[in-house]
């Protein structure tokens, strides 16, 4: 199967060359992978250069987009700018981020779910992060069939019937709604261990705090959802303090009356599905 790749990289010289080196060493190459520089002021761009040189299927570009590290639009900003370098000749996209390693098995692995199921529109494996012991631990929500933003891989029919990714909070969610919203399956592969070098979100700042409830509501909850995932993620989190920021978001965005994801239709479906997903947990 013929893959692209999109990865958008600020400021990734601690982390890109590893991320390119594992990629470079796949058993099952990609066709293009566009690295997408944005606004970077260290060494990122000489290391992308480097791999450039050294390999046809790489490609950079220099972008230049807000410096603020907010959740969802500036990564998803720099993507669809890379996104517009690639035709569509192509069986499945991906983005990736630019600090992770991957085993080399990873896309092959990928390029076979897609192939033996093809009701499966998006596939990816599982999050390893060093521990106090510095020991690779998993490192997921409580949902496994969840695939994280890091790695997404999408097949082509199901990346246009979603209407590629969303530029904002909660794109790695409301992607993944809407894919079983156009009656695509999710696959996640226990085996596809990837060490993500940098730990979840420590590069977000201070006004990140309420976008995680601005993006529930933006994806049509609607209140009670809204706090039940916010009080799970505040146990999960071991902080009440996110179940208050989550909810202050929801109505600050309820009450500015905040520009929807997802249509009537699409958040009615999201509605079922949560509440379908909830009931199921509860009764067993």
């Amino acid at each position: 199967m013929k893959y692209y790749i999109v990865i958008p990289a600020h400021n990734e010289e601690a982390f890109l060359e590893k991320t390119l080196s594992s990629l470079s060493e796949q058993t099952l190459l990609p066709k293009k992978v566009i690295i997408v520089n944005d606004n970077s002021t260290d060494n990122t761009e000489a290391i992308i250069d480097t791999y450039c040189e050294g390999y046809g299927f790489y490609q950079k570009l220099n972008t230049s987009s807000s410096k603020e590290h907010l959740p969802g639009s500036k990564v998803i900003n720099a993507f669809r700018k890379g996104l517009a370098l690639l035709d569509d000749d192509y069986d499945f996209i991906v983005k990736l981020d630019a600090d992770l390693i991957l085993p080399k098995n990873y896309f092959e692995s990928i390029a076979s779910v897609f192939n033996e199921n093809k009701n499966i529109g998006l596939a990816g494996g599982f999050v390893y992060e060093l521990d106090s012991n510095n020991e690779w631990v998993l490192n997921h929500p409580m949902n496994k069939k969840h695939v994280r933003g890091a790695f997404k891989a999408y097949t082509k029919t199901c990346f246009k019937s979603i209407g590629g990714l969303k530029n904002a909070m909660g794109w790695d969610t409301v992607d993944e709604l809407l894919t079983q919203y156009h009656g695509f399956e999710i696959a996640t592969l226990d085996e596809l261990k990837v060490k993500h070098l940098r730990p979840t979100g420590k590069a977000y700042n201070a006004k990140a705090k309420l976008m995680q409830g601005e993006a529930m509501y933006a994806m049509d909850y609607g209140f009670w959802l809204t706090l039940i995932a916010s009080f799970k993620m505040a146990l999960k989190q071991k902080n009440l303090k996110t179940l208050y920021h989550n909810m202050k978001g929801y109505f600050k965005a309820k009450k500015t009356q905040h520009q929807k994801m997802v249509s009537p239709e699409e958040g009615k479906f999201i509605r079922s599905l949560r509440w379908k997903g909830i009931r199921k947990k509860i009764i067993g």
